[in-house]
């Protein structure tokens, strides 16, 4: 593993711990060699973990699209910032550059990454491993709801327990580097075809 992506509410959020994960996270990176691939911006936890990952003398790469620039909504400090031309063409550079996924405390444009690298993954496109972290309870009742949507039938539970949850940066980092990258392919998700 060399390069982690995290998604992150581009607000601070009401919990001053949602802050103080971001910047643990982004320091963690760092200490570790790893490079952050985040979204480009400056504000929020988004900010928070690339200011902190680059304070801590760590690599990082932002991707944002160009309306967002025009918004002066870019971080020009980041060690290599890729402007893109949507939305969909950030989050699949994002993909690429990744070895792994974390998604911190957001809102609905950290919930679409999240599960559009859930589903990427579920139907073959990568292989890679993908976290949450759990700050504050935040994630508990995705916890839940996805137990649910195996309960009825919806997702299998093979694909749910790929995602790991931790309460703590170190720990889910962890978590994910001890987790194998798996083959990509429809070959690997045969249950798609059996149930």
């Amino acid at each position: 593993m060399k390069s982690v992506a995290v998604f992150c509410g581009s607000r601070h959020g009401a919990n001053p711990a949602y802050g103080d994960a971001a910047r643990a996270t982004g320091r963690l990176l760092a200490e570790q060699g790893l490079t952050l691939v985040y979204g480009g911006g400056h504000v929020g936890l988004m900010g928070e973990v690339a200011q902190s990952c680059l304070q801590a003398g760590g690599r990082v790469i932002g991707v944002i699209p160009e309306f967002m620039v025009g918004r002066e909504l870019a971080l020009v400090g980041c060690t290599e910032l890729h402007v893109v031309d949507s939305m969909h063409t950030r989050k699949a550079m994002m993909a690429d550059l990744a070895d792994a996924f974390i998604a911190l405390p957001g809102g609905f444009g950290t919930f679409d990454e999240l599960f559009e690298i859930l589903t990427w993954g579920q139907i073959g496109l990568h292989g890679k491993p993908v976290g949450v972290l759990d700050v504050a309870g935040y994630y508990s009742g995705l916890q839940d709801f996805l137990q649910k949507t195996v309960q009825e039938g919806f997702v299998h539970d093979a694909e749910c327990a790929k995602l790991q949850f931790a309460d703590e940066p170190a720990r889910l980092l962890e978590l994910l580097m001890n987790t194998p990258v798996l083959p990509t392919g429809w070959a690997k998700a045969d249950w798609l075809v059996k149930t």
